[in-house]
C-alpha cells in the first residue's frame, strides 16, 4: 500500500488553485467531472507521481461544505493506492468502519470509508488497473509537471488529543504496523511508500489534517514565494490553505 493523494476541502477555488501553483511551482491542474456525484468541483495537481487535490463544494447540501462550515479550509481525504482492495474493504468491515462511497470507473476502483469510524479525516483505498498509473488526475498527469520545486508528497500528519488511539485505529483499518515516534508522535510506514504521523494537539476538539511534508527539490524558492504571498513561515514550513506544508530539503529519494 502506498500514499498517493491528499485531498484539502477549500472556499474558493480559484484563489487556492493560484496560491498552490505560485508557493509549490505546480503545472496544470485536472478536473474531474466525477466529484460532481459529491457535489463538487476540484483541481488535481500532479506532485511527482503523487497528488494534490482541492475539492470545493458547488451544491448546497454537499457534505464538504458542511465540513468547511465547521472547520474552514484544510485536509479532508487521505487516498492510498493499493492492490488488494477485496482484502481491504473486508477487514475494514470487520473492523466496524462503514463504506461511505465505492465505484468502479474504467476498471479503477475507489472505497471511502466513513470518516466517523476511521477517525480525522475520509480514508480511501483506491486500485488501478495498472498499478502506478492514477485515474483520478488524468491521463496526462506525467506531461503536467511542475517546475522542480516540489517531487513528491512524503507524509500526512493527523494531529489530535489522543493520537496514540488514532495511531492504533488508522493501522488496524489499513492493515499497517504502527510505531511510536518520539515527544507523543507515532507512525506508520507503507511498504511501498509514504508514512502517516500521529501527533498531540490536546487543544484540538478532535483529530484533524494538520501537516503534510514534501519533498522539496529547491526550497528556497518555495520559501521566496511563500513571502511573496504573505503566508506565514515557520522555519522550513510553510500555513496555507488551512495546512502546514513540511518542506524537506532533500528532494527524492
Amino acid at each position: 500500500m502506498r500514499l498517493r493523494q491528499i485531498a484539502l476541502a477549500v472556499r474558493d477555488l480559484a484563489t487556492a488553485e493560484s496560491t498552490l501553483t505560485r508557493l509549490l511551482g505546480l503545472g496544470r491542474p485536472f478536473r474531474d467531472p466525477g466529484v460532481g456525484v459529491f457535489g463538487l468541483a476540484n483541481a488535481v495537481f500532479a506532485v511527482g507521481d503523487t497528488f494534490l487535490e482541492l475539492l470545493t463544494p458547488v451544491r448546497a447540501n454537499a457534505p464538504a461544505g458542511r465540513w468547511l462550515e465547521r472547520f474552514g479550509d484544510g485536509g479532508y481525504m487521505v487516498i492510498f493506492e493499493t492492490r488488494e482492495p477485496d482484502g481491504d474493504r473486508a477487514r475494514a468491515l470487520r473492523l466496524g468502519a462503514r463504506i461511505a462511497f465505492e465505484a468502479e470507473v474504467g476498471g479503477a476502483r475507489t472505497i471511502h470509508l466513513h470518516p466517523r469510524d476511521v477517525g480525522g479525516a475520509i480514508l480511501s483505498f483506491d486500485a488501478m488497473p495498472t498499478p502506478g498509473e492514477w485515474r483520478w488526475a488524468g491521463p496526462d498527469w506525467r506531461q503536467r509537471a511542475g517546475d522542480g520545486r516540489v517531487d513528491a508528497i512524503r507524509e500526512v500528519e493527523l494531529a489530535g488529543p489522543d493520537p496514540q488511539a488514532l495511531a492504533i485505529r488508522w493501522a488496524a483499518l489499513l492493515g499497517a504496523p504502527v510505531r511510536p515516534a518520539g515527544r507523543g508522535h507515532h507512525r506508520i510506514e507503507l511498504d511501498e511508500g509514504g508514512s502517516i504521523r500521529f501527533a498531540p494537539d490536546p487543544g484540538r476538539a478532535g483529530a484533524g489534517i494538520t501537516a503534510i511534508a514534501l519533498a522539496c527539490g529547491d526550497r528556497g524558492r518555495v520559501l521566496a514565494a511563500a513571502s511573496e504571498l504573505a503566508l506565514p513561515i515557520r522555519g522550513s514550513a510553510v500555513e496555507a490553505l488551512g495546512t502546514r506544508l513540511e518542506l524537506d530539503g532533500s528532494g527524492k529519494g
